[in-house]
């Protein structure tokens, strides 16, 4: 049976990891995946992350980030989800935590954080809140 929400399962992934102080998570890998685990690289969030193809499968193996013993995504959650997507135009998209922390949006020049979508000018939709 296919996955409704492969994006949600990867964020739920990475919450029940670092709260068991798992030092990395497996997922099952794709392009958006891929792009999400680099955003989150580049904003500090994770030590880093790397694809692995076994047997024809390709697996996303994300390192996760501890500070002085606790996780550094104190808060993870969905935003855009299949039943009701979210779409805001470059001046709408949010601001997470005034700024502290980073809305993931997914636009036609590929998938940024929300400053990066502001200073291009381009919309999109808001895949999840990381703060």
């Amino acid at each position: 049976m296919s996955m409704s929400d492969p994006i949600a399962d990867l964020l739920t992934r990475i919450r029940n990891a670092q709260m068991v102080a798992k030092p990395t998570v497996s997922i099952p890998s794709s392009k958006v995946k891929v792009a999400i685990a680099q955003v989150l690289k580049d904003e500090g969030y994770i030590d880093g992350f790397q694809v692995k193809t076994e047997s024809g499968k390709s697996e996303l193996v994300i390192a996760l980030k501890y500070y002085a013993g606790r996780p550094v995504i104190e808060r993870i959650e969905r935003v855009s989800r299949p039943g009701l997507r979210v779409y805001k135009s470059s001046t709408t998209i949010p601001q997470v935590q005034n700024g502290l922390g980073v809305a993931i949006v997914t636009t036609p020049q590929g998938v940024m954080t929300d400053r990066k979508a502001r200073a291009t000018g381009v919309g999109g939709e808001v895949l999840c809140y990381v703060a």
